[in-house]
Parts: structure tokens; C-alpha cells; sequence
């Protein structure tokens, strides 16, 4: 498969994957059974799955190590927080707040991996 194709369904599992992080973080707010129902659960893990399948392929390809290149070391690093801060947003958080205040965050953070992703840079959009 070629670079550009794998690129596409990575973009493509991005914007599918962080949709469904929003979505499901407005039926978390209210309170709604959406958040773990079954199909959700599905939807959530296929696109995911097709997410990071495209990314590691896509570096294997490219011939592209977070060994050799900080900005992937650091996008990686960052997407392991996005995950465990998302976590909290939608299932770990004890209260609204803290599941509300952990949604922001880990779109903030999402943001940034964004940005790291475009600029090839561990300063992101600062750069």
C-alpha cells in the first residue's frame, strides 16, 4: 500500500476517532447510556484500531523511528496521555467535574498531537 493511501486512512481515523471521543464525551455530560453502550464500544475500537494500524504501518513504510525523531517519541508520549486522561473523561472521573475538566484536557492535548503531527516538531503549533 502506498504512503499516500496509508496517510489518507490515518487522517481519516483521526478525525473519526476524535468525533467519537466528542460525541461521547457530550452523552457523558448528559448522563447519557450512549457512552458505554455495546455499538459504541465497537465504533470506538474498530476506528481506533484502524488508527494505530495506519500509524505504525505509515512509520514502517517511511522508515520513521521516535528513536531517531523527537517529534514522533513525542507524539506518542502525548497520545498516551490523551489516552489515559480520555479514560477519566469517560469512565475513571468520580464526579461530572472531573470527568468534564479531564474531556478539555485531553482535547488540548489532542491539539497538540496535532499540531506535533503537522509541524515535525515537539513545540507543536509553537513552533
Amino acid at each position: 500500500m502506498n504512503a499516500e493511501l496509508l496517510k489518507t486512512i490515518h487522517v481519516t481515523s483521526v478525525a473519526l476517532s476524535y468525533s467519537l471521543f466528542c460525541v461521547r464525551g457530550v452523552w457523558m455530560l448528559r448522563d447519557s447510556p450512549l457512552v458505554q453502550a455495546r455499538w459504541t464500544r465497537l465504533a470506538r475500537d474498530s476506528v481506533d484500531s484502524m488508527l494505530l494500524i495506519s500509524a505504525i504501518t505509515l512509520a514502517w513504510q517511511l522508515g520513521i523511528s521516535p528513536l531517531e525523531h523527537s517529534w514522533l517519541a513525542a507524539k506518542i508520549g502525548a497520545l498516551l496521555l490523551y489516552i489515559v486522561i480520555g479514560s477519566v473523561a469517560l469512565k475513571r472521573g468520580r464526579t461530572k467535574p472531573i470527568r468534564l475538566a479531564a474531556w478539555l484536557a485531553a482535547q488540548v492535548v489532542f491539539l497538540y498531537i496535532v499540531g506535533v503531527a503537522m509541524t515535525h516538531s515537539v513545540m507543536s503549533w509553537l513552533s
